[in-house]
């Protein structure tokens, strides 16, 4: 019997990586281990690369796609670089988020100090459902290309579990949007640095703070928006 109960309370304990969203957590877990070794690798290899790979993840992770790869081609990075590096940071944030969103709505993870965060996310992602829903798949596709946070591949994979969508399906369409954005993005993102560089060699990272700026208005507008739709609530 006591070894009966010990066994339970350890299947209890771990029940939550037992789920499909359990998984993908750990893995999330895995690649964001592998990326900050390579990140440190990057340091004893050269400090100054490793601190533009680190400003790239900042402001990728605080701005957005967008940002973070304007970051990147504004101190004259090309493709090679840039668009591996975003790509990695949005699929670790996908598969780091969206499983602890699922498992904390399901109750089987609690984490006080995300409740706030959390819930915002649920509440960008509701606002957002009604519209994706009416185009399904297609329209989880597009939402995912826009580049800014809070509308991109986090909202976007939370939106997909509210539709329905199995865990790895969800992963796929996510994945694969952000790719084919990510893609498409980088060309207009590079040929439009490369064309302010000719007029100013500080254009470019002008470029990137303007970029900042529509991001950081983008969020304070869509705060306010729900901050009056609870208030009429």
């Amino acid at each position: 019997m006591e070894e009966l109960a010990r066994t339970t309370e350890i299947n209890g304990r771990f029940r939550p990586f037992q789920t499909t969203e359990g998984r993908i957590l750990i893995f999330g877990l895995i690649l964001l281990l592998l990326y900050a070794i390579c990140l440190a690798a990057s340091y004893f290899i050269s400090p100054n690369t490793f601190q533009v790979y680190v400003g790239i993840t900042a402001t990728h992770i605080l701005f957005g796609r967008a940002a973070g790869m304007s970051f990147g081609y504004s101190l004259g990075f090309d493709h090679l670089i840039v668009i591996p590096i975003n790509l990695a940071i949005e699929m670790i944030m996908v598969m780091i988020i969206y499983p602890l969103f699922v498992l904390a709505w399901r109750n089987l993870l609690v984490f006080k100090a995300l409740d706030n965060f959390m819930h915002r996310i649920e509440e960008v992602a509701e606002t957002n459902k009604a519209k994706i829903h009416r185009y399904g798949i297609p329209g989880l596709l597009l939402f995912v290309c826009i580049p800014f946070w809070m509308t991109g591949p986090v909202i976007g994979s939370v939106i997909g579990f509210f539709l329905g969508l199995r865990p790895w399906v969800n992963m796929f369409v996510v994945l694969s949007g952000t790719t084919v954005a990510s893609l498409g993005w980088a060309i207009f993102l590079k040929e439009l640095h490369d064309r302010v560089a000719d007029f100013n060699p500080f254009a470019p990272m002008i470029l990137v703070l303007i970029i900042i700026a529509i991001v950081v208005a983008g969020y304070l507008l869509e705060k306010q928006k729900l901050h009056k739709n609870n208030h009429k609530q």
